[in-house]
């Protein structure tokens, strides 16, 4: 018998424990009042209560024949009753706790290991008497509570007769809210409590609303909108659709719960790391009592309510697996985004979780062959590098000492091309390695190297132009080319540097693989980035593009009115390349869309890699043609023209 009784109590004390631990977790403000209860032996002992409603304290007494609880705590519960606890004669001491959960306004009193409610739960409570804490206590002689503890925490070690807590009246519901914003993991706490408590029906939390429904063997699926307010300027609640696979074979009865997040909630409650993207206002949460559902055969399927999306936004359905993750981690699996209006997405997912709709901006630069795009434009990069150098050196070569401002053109702009192509190659490579300083740095050098090769382009179209119609007595200083090509860019580049938030790593992403991005140091996908590369990025290549146009029509205008030139039909070709080289490849970037707009793509990087062959090969072309015996004779009576007063014989 004593080892019974040892085992009992032993097993009480785990069971205790474990409670007390569970109580901690979900609510601290939960009353646990445990101790001894010294007791005579012989005759029938008594456990009497008279409870309250209001909020002002709870007497916990022992005397030699009852163990009583006297108070007003409760919200609803009126109890007053006298209880044979059935005791063994011969003892004259019992374990006792007495468990106090204001939110479900459930009172219960356990004595050596039997449990008698004094108060069931009945539903979620709006006002309610919590935050018990000690007050007065009445010393006892032989009979009475000794070891009385409040949650572990020993009050007293002596026997008392009469053990007083005062209680505070708060907003149970808010403060439950309250402790779930802490920390998402609570989440399974707001289920649990609202499954376990709430009646069938709906569901009005401030932290949360929905439904609480139980389905029947028979179950054939059930279409419903949430009961859930919306202001008059929110777009409807979503529609739910549970199938009928969601009744498991061999149960009678099953619990569904399904939560619904709102605005501010869902800011507090599904907090994401994830850049450039976000999750719509509503957020649905389906579960079902004590069990976890997967591959349904049949999906759930939830229809969100919202506003038009933008076309720079793309988005999809989206599911947090609490069991699967502890932090908030949105994923695509098991579910499918179907498009209904512009103001409707239907999600239909072969799970139960939380459920959202992930908004994300789509990059500027989202394409499809990434991989492709970006080997050929990297070998067209290396080829150009080399180009650069060939042709550099050539040009050096050539000039033998002597001032040639021809010279000085083609070098600036072939300096400009090595460097953007140079920077391109490696701007990949630090945006994974390097940091944010060495990214934004690498982002500005390659934005001045692009704006230095656009502007010696339009030197190289203005020094044509003057080759054609002289304009001044004497030919520019060389210093205005150089202020020109390199100063220009350098100082756009500070302003833009000044204004900060301009230059950093960029993510391009691709449209067959999200999840492997390509990462380049360049401008920045926001507002003033933007602003920047309409105005002075489109602004500098319409420029170049209209001033090749027009200088190739120039050009041919001269040749027809102007008996002498029309043998110079290398100048013609030079005019031809330059305007193909500065302006229709980079005009091809205009013409990125409809059914051909992956091949002009392709056509674009490969042409605009390869500028400084294409730089190298016209040089090439042009001294051919020039060293030709009809370029000579054609030259001898042409030598006579303005054009050729000057020493610019290149």
């Amino acid at each position: 018998m004593k080892m019974n009784q040892i085992a009992a109590r032993i097993f009480v004390l785990i069971c205790l424990l474990i409670i007390m631990c569970q109580a901690s977790i979900d609510n601290d403000r939960d009353f646990i009042m445990c101790g001894t209860w010294r007791h005579g032996t012989g005759s029938t002992k008594y456990l009497r209560y008279d409870l309250r409603t209001g909020c002002r304290n709870i007497e916990i007494s022992g005397n030699e024949n009852a163990l009583s609880i006297r108070g007003a705590i409760t919200a609803k519960c009126n109890p007053n009753k006298s209880v044979n606890l059935d005791l063994n004669p011969l003892q004259n001491q019992s374990h006792f706790c007495v468990f106090w959960d204001p939110l479900h306004d459930l009172l219960m009193v356990e004595v050596n290991g039997k449990n008698h409610t004094l108060c069931s739960q009945s539903g979620l409570q709006e006002d309610c008497c919590t935050d018990l804490s000690p007050d007065k206590q009445k010393p006892g002689d032989l009979y009475g509570i000794v070891n009385g503890n409040l949650r572990g925490d020993i009050l007293n070690s002596k026997i008392m007769e009469v053990y007083t807590f005062r209680g505070d009246s708060i907003n149970c519901k808010e403060t439950f809210c309250g402790e779930a914003f802490e920390e998402h993991y609570r989440l399974n706490m707001i289920e649990k409590k609202v499954m376990n408590s709430h009646p069938l029906g709906p569901v009005d939390l401030p932290c949360v609303q929905g439904a609480l429904m139980e389905m029947e063997k028979d179950f054939k699926g059930h279409s419903f909108t949430l009961p859930a307010q919306r202001n008059k300027q929110s777009n409807p609640v979503p529609l739910i659709y549970l199938p009928p696979c969601l009744m498991s074979e061999g149960r009678k009865k099953s619990k569904v719960l399904i939560t619904y997040y709102r605005n501010s909630t869902v800011k507090t409650l599904f907090k994401t790391n994830l850049s450039n993207s976000n999750v719509l206002e509503d957020i649905v949460g389906i579960t079902v009592e004590n069990e976890i559902i997967r591959d349904l055969s049949e999906p759930v399927r939830i229809r969100f309510h919202h506003s038009p999306f933008l076309p720079t936004q793309s988005k999809s359905c989206v599911s947090w697996d609490t069991k699967r993750d502890n932090d908030v981690m949105w994923r695509p699996d098991g579910c499918e985004t179907n498009d209904i209006s512009a103001k409707e997405t239907e999600c239909s997912c072969n799970h139960l979780t939380y459920f959202a709709i992930l908004v994300q901006l789509k990059p500027d630069a989202e394409v499809r062959h990434l991989e492709a795009l970006t080997f050929i434009t990297a070998v067209g990069c290396a080829v150009s590098l080399v180009s650069c150098l060939i042709l550099f050196y050539w040009l050096c070569k050539k000039r033998l000492g002597k001032k040639n401002q021809s010279s000085l053109v083609h070098r600036g702009l072939v300096v400009a091309v090595f460097l953007l192509s140079l920077l391109f190659i490696f701007t990949g490579t630090l945006a994974n390695v390097g940091n944010s300083a060495v990214c934004r740095i690498t982002g500005a050098l390659l934005h001045y190297a692009l704006l230095s090769t656009l502007c010696w382009m339009a030197m190289e179209v203005f020094h044509a132009f003057l080759l054609v119609h002289q304009v001044f007595t004497l030919p520019p200083r060389s210093w205005w080319f150089y202020l020109g090509g390199f100063g220009l860019p350098a100082l756009l580049v500070s302003i833009l540097l000044g204004i900060g938030d301009i230059y950093g790593k960029r993510e391009i992403m691709a449209y067959a693989n999200d999840t492997n991005p390509y990462y380049m140091c360049w401008m920045l996908n926001n507002d003033k980035s933007t602003v920047a590369h309409y105005i002075i990025n489109l602004g500098l290549l319409i420029v170049v593009m209209s001033s090749g146009l027009v200088m190739l029509l120039y050009v041919v205008r001269k040749i027809l009115k102007m008996p002498v030139l029309k043998n110079r039909y290398g100048l013609f070709l030079s005019i031809w390349g330059l305007t193909c080289l500065f302006g229709l490849t980079w005009g091809l970037s205009f013409l990125n869309f409809g059914r051909f707009s992956e091949a002009i793509l392709f056509l674009f990087c490969i042409i605009n890699s390869l500028q400084g062959f294409f730089l190298m090969l016209r040089h090439f072309i042009m001294k051919r043609i020039e060293k030709s015996p009809e370029s000579s004779s054609s030259s001898s009576g042409f030598s006579k023209q303005p054009m050729l007063q000057t020493n610019e014989k290149s």
